[in-house]
């Protein structure tokens, strides 16, 4: 059976036709083509699908997609501003939290939706934020480093939150 709905992906509407059972994760990756939401698991426990669903950060390898129309949905994608990087990429870069890449924008997306709730969090808040998100290959001291960076470079900056 087939669910008509409409996404809200990155501020652009998409109606589709979704199956019941069909995963936000594959709608968005097969259907969109936003390739920067990554496969890691597929049960819930590295965080590499993450997405911000109104702005809460959400594992779209367990969200049916069905659930999510109407709702505002951000990518990695959708964080860049007029072909500028968001503070939040940037400071990865800069921080040197980026190796592999593949966790990096279930990362991402978590410290932003910390950051949007709590513009000036404590390492121990870091920490806690990005506790679903696993790195195997930089280690999260470079990552706790960069969402502090970040942090602060928008409170300096005083730039809008996308």
């Amino acid at each position: 059976m087939n669910i008509p709905i409409t996404l809200n992906v990155n501020g652009r509407d998409y109606p589709l036709q979704v199956k019941a059972n069909e995963i936000l994760l594959n709608v968005l990756r097969d259907r969109l083509g936003l390739m920067g939401t990554k496969y890691g698991c597929g049960i819930g426990e590295c965080g590499a699908c993450t997405v911000l669903l109104d702005g809460k950060a959400i594992l779209s390898c367990q969200t049916l997609a069905f659930t999510t129309g109407g709702k505002k949905i951000t990518t990695i994608e959708g964080l860049e501003d007029n072909s500028s990087l968001h503070p939040l990429q940037q400071a990865f870069i800069d921080e040197g939290a980026v190796q592999c890449g593949y966790c990096t924008p279930g990362m991402i997306l978590s410290a932003k939706a910390l950051l949007d709730s709590k513009p000036d969090p404590s390492s121990e808040e870091i920490k806690q934020a990005i506790r679903g998100n696993l790195c195997r290959c930089t280690g999260y001291t470079n990552i706790v480093r960069a969402i502090k960076s970040a942090s602060e470079s928008i409170k300096d900056t005083g730039r809008k939150q996308i």
